[in-house]
């Protein structure tokens, strides 16, 4: 893999379906019905026989969030790359997914303010949309889809650890759901899907194995999310996103509205620190009308709110350096946030997921045995959570109580960056670069191409 990372993240977001795959083992076992885990079952079900995953919630997500995903009932994003994903690896998702009842806005119909300032639109891009909907919308359809493939199946109960030999995984051991005892399931691949609460650094602790290293940013995120009817005599607004940075007398805040499926808005507002939204909707009507764009303003005061405001807390962004373990048991790999999570704010979390089941395709099909450490998995995984960390933590290290840790080079990439962002407001070119790399569809790095760079600088002289 001596490709550059720019390269290689396009090779592993490609929308091209694998041509051909081979069965590599009898059994895999994905601990999580998460995204992530339901993502590499559907991977996994091209290489081996059977595919079991092992989910501790025994609800059946029909469209109802998950015990096990407590942000379930916030704004959810789905970048462009993330759809791209969906389709290839279910085809026919995105047009399920609309008849459903989920849409796809287009550019034109999406706002994006930042300090009170819209951008201009992104170009379209042909073939390439976002599907916008509720989580528990689109987890309940990937979880179908997933269950559908013949030879995946699902058990409920509650992980316990997992059995390693000298060199690899041998097998999970699970306590199912009205059980009493644990039982054991043999696998030759496991996949850990559980999330940012992973025990597997634990258990490789346990089991004389080293443990990737764990790097956190604090960012002290507050959400606060509500529900509303639509309607058109009050908005037309399909997807508004409005970010204010801190400084200049400004306190950094973000806030969303998404139509979602039946006809309704979620709308978020989000504060850092000691700036938290409440479950009070005095509170809530308030931040919307004093602290963004009108339309969260008229909404919140205007139209028929569909249950209670639900709020959550991020204490930080976090990601285990997979990739840096010399020593590491065969058949073993991680995906999703059990890798890397993200800010919320940015969309990044389902995207990156999906991303990763394709890192886990093309490592499979790259000729590397499943019984072998999947190093080439995780060095493909670490460009995708490069791309992620790179755009959430630049934005984020800019709040006033962030403080690191800072990435190398972090004073020339944040440079650059605004230089390009600036230019981006009117020239349609840059736009849609940035975009591309906003979106997921294009590595951060591409913006430092020389001819991106050379425009960037022609237009801030042109000013």
């Amino acid at each position: 893999m001596a490709s550059s990372p720019s390269r290689l993240f396009a090779e592993i977001s490609t929308a091209e379906r694998p041509g051909s795959t081979r069965v590599l083992m009898r059994r895999a076992v994905v601990l999580g019905a998460s995204m992530a885990g339901l993502l590499a079952a559907r991977v996994l079900s091209d290489h081996a026989e059977e595919v079991l995953i092992i989910e501790r919630d025994a609800s059946e997500a029909d469209n109802e969030p998950r015990p096990g995903v407590p942000q379930g009932t916030q704004v959810h994003g789905l970048l462009p790359a993330g759809n791209l994903q969906l389709d290839r690896w279910f085809p026919g998702f995105t047009a399920e997914a609309i008849e459903a009842g989920g849409t796809l806005p287009t550019p034109e119909s999406a706002r994006i303010y930042l300090n009170d300032v819209l951008r201009p639109p992104a170009p379209p891009v042909a073939g390439i949309g976002a599907l916008v909907s509720t989580r528990p919308f689109l987890e309940t359809l990937v979880r179908r889809r997933t269950l559908a493939v013949e030879n995946i199946s699902l058990v409920t109960g509650q992980v316990k650890g997992i059995d390693l030999s000298s060199t690899k995984v041998t097998g999970v051991r699970y306590t199912p759901t009205g059980a009493d005892e644990p039982v054991t399931e043999a696998a030759d691949m496991v996949v850990d899907g559980m999330g940012r609460s992973s025990k597997l650094s634990d258990w490789l602790e346990d089991a004389g194995w080293p443990a990737p290293e764990l790097k956190r940013m604090p960012i002290k995120l507050n959400y606060a999310t509500a529900l509303f009817r639509r309607d058109t005599d009050i908005s037309d607004s399909m997807v508004v996103v409005a970010q204010t940075t801190a400084g200049k007398g400004r306190v950094a805040r973000m806030g969303g509205i998404n139509a979602v499926e039946d006809d309704r808005w979620i709308m978020l507002i989000a504060g850092y620190g000691d700036d938290r939204p409440t479950r009070d909707f005095d509170d809530f009507k308030a931040r919307c009308r004093r602290d963004f764009p009108s339309v969260f303003g008229d909404i919140a005061e205007r139209a028929e709110r569909l249950g209670e405001v639900i709020t959550y807390h991020q204490a930080d962004s976090r990601r285990r350096e997979f990739h840096k373990l010399s020593r590491l048991p065969g058949g073993l790999v991680a995906a999703g946030d059990a890798v890397a999570s993200f800010n919320p704010v940015y969309g990044q979390g389902m995207t990156s997921a999906m991303l990763h089941a394709s890192c886990l395709s093309a490592h499979l099909r790259s000729g590397a045995s499943p019984a072998e450490p999947a190093h080439g998995y995780f060095e493909r995984v670490k460009v995708v959570v490069d791309a992620a960390w790179q755009i959430s933590t630049q934005a984020d290290l800019e709040l006033p109580h962030v403080d690191g840790p800072y990435p190398k080079g972090y004073r020339v990439t944040s440079w650059l960056g605004d230089l390009v962002f600036a230019a981006s407001m009117k020239d349609q070119e840059l736009n849609a670069r940035l975009s591309a790399v906003t979106m997921m569809l294009a590595h951060p790095m591409s913006l430092a191409r020389p001819s991106t760079l050379l425009r960037a600088v022609k237009a801030k002289l042109s000013r």
